[in-house]
Parts: C-alpha cells; sequence; structure tokens
C-alpha cells in the first residue's frame, strides 16, 4: 500500500536580464512538473464515512475476527479462504479475458478445474502448490482501466471502504460473478459473515500499521487506495 506524492512546481520566474530569462524559461519547461488536478467533491462525505468504516472495523469487526481466530484453526481460515478465492473464478476469467490476458485466462480456468477437484471443491491450492500456477485477480474496475476508463472521483463505501467511481460501478457487474449473491437471505448473510471475519483475521494487522500514525485518515487510505489500483492495472 503507497503513501505520498510530493509535487515541486517551478513557475512564474523573473529574471533581471533578457538573455538570462531565456535560458531560465528553458531550465523550468526542462523540468517542471504538472500539478495533477485532485477532483474530490464527495470529501465532506468521504472524511466522515472513512471514520466511521474505522470504528466499525477497530471497535467491531476486527475484535471479532481476532476472537474468530484465536477458536477457528488457521489451517481451516486459510481452507476457507481458498474457497471463497476458487468461486469467484469466472470473475476472474472474464476480465483477464476482456484484457485480452489469454495465457492468464488459461491459467483461471486451468487453477479452478485443478483446484476443485484435487482440491475438494477449492479448499485446497494444489495448483500454486504443485503446479505453480500464480493467481491472476482481476474485476471489472480494472478492465475499464485497461482501456483508459479513468477513476473519476473518490467515493468511500459504507463498510467495504475505499473507492472510486469507476470502481464502485463497476461492483454492479462484478456481483453477477459471486455466487454467494445467488443465495437465500439468510445463506447469503451467514456465507457474507464467515467471509468477513475470515478474512478480517488475516488482514487486521496490515490495517492497524498501515492507520496507527495518521494523523488524518482519509487523505492517507484515499491516496493508498488510488495508488494500489493504478499498479494492479497497469500490471
Amino acid at each position: 500500500m503507497k503513501f505520498v506524492f510530493i509535487f515541486i512546481f517551478l513557475t512564474n520566474i523573473t529574471l533581471f536580464s533578457n538573455d538570462n530569462s531565456e535560458i531560465f524559461d528553458n531550465f523550468e519547461d526542462e523540468f517542471k512538473v504538472e500539478k495533477k488536478d485532485d477532483f474530490d467533491p464527495l470529501s465532506g462525505y468521504n472524511a466522515v464515512m472513512t471514520d466511521i468504516n474505522h470504528i466499525v472495523y477497530t471497535k467491531a469487526l476486527f475484535p471479532l475476527s481476532r476472537c474468530y481466530a484465536s477458536v477457528v484453526d488457521e489451517d481451516i481460515r486459510v481452507a476457507l479462504s481458498n474457497f471463497f478465492y476458487n468461486i469467484l473464478f469466472a470473475k476472474r476469467f472474464t476480465n483477464n479475458l476482456l484484457q485480452l490476458k489469454l495465457q492468464n485466462s488459461v491459467n483461471e480456468d486451468v487453477r479452478f478445474v485443478v483446484n476443485s477437484t484435487i482440491g475438494i471443491l477449492g479448499f485446497y491450492d494444489p495448483a500454486s502448490q504443485w503446479l505453480k500456477l500464480e493467481k491472476h485477480d482481476e474485476d471489472f474496475g480494472q478492465t475499464l482501466g485497461f482501456y483508459g476508463i479513468g477513476g473519476g472521483f473518490h467515493i468511500v463505501l459504507p463498510l467495504a471502504g475505499p473507492s472510486n467511481l469507476r470502481d464502485a460501478l463497476s461492483l454492479s457487474i462484478d456481483r453477477y460473478f459471486d455466487p454467494v449473491n445467488f443465495l437465500e437471505s439468510d445463506q447469503f448473510i451467514v456465507s457474507k459473515t464467515i467471509y468477513y471475519l475470515n478474512d478480517g483475521s488475516f488482514k487486521s494487522d496490515q490495517y492497524e500499521i498501515l492507520t496507527k500514525d495518521a494523523l488524518e485518515l482519509y487523505p492517507l487510505l484515499k491516496e493508498s487506495y488510488e495508488q494500489y489500483r493504478e499498479s494492479e492495472i497497469k500490471k
């Protein structure tokens, strides 16, 4: 996760000599860095929602996840993480294909077949352990980014956290690739609860390390998210 941009601006250099002025103008053109626009119309809402999410994470989700981790063996938690990852195969396969990453799509296809059979419905990951097939996480937001569609202004989603206009709208597409969304309401709630507790048991320490010395949460998490997404799209 990623952190601070330093922008240096060389502007409006006034010189005493016309002869020297041309030299310094050339110097300015050579090294000038343009300021990146930061259009953030939801900044007030985003800052408040970031604080609300932070309270939910640190006072509820992560403490519950640690309690969960204290009673559920790590091997079981890893197996559950593998299972939830495996059932999202269609999302990864389709978005790799849409981005013309054909070899990655083939790898995801093989991974799914191997892990769903030898790996017992995806609870184990022999595709990584035995075949050394790497994971290729792709979503529809990354696909749009691959084709040059920018992220747009930043949006902090309730519970889900940092996002942007492109990625938030893309969730409506990605949701159709998640089988959990088609379960009955009670099964959906149970499945999502297990998923978030299990996922939080691995990520709580990472989040605390990232935010513990932050003077302002919103700018830090916003910048971290945008840099992370940009790097993922460029892969």
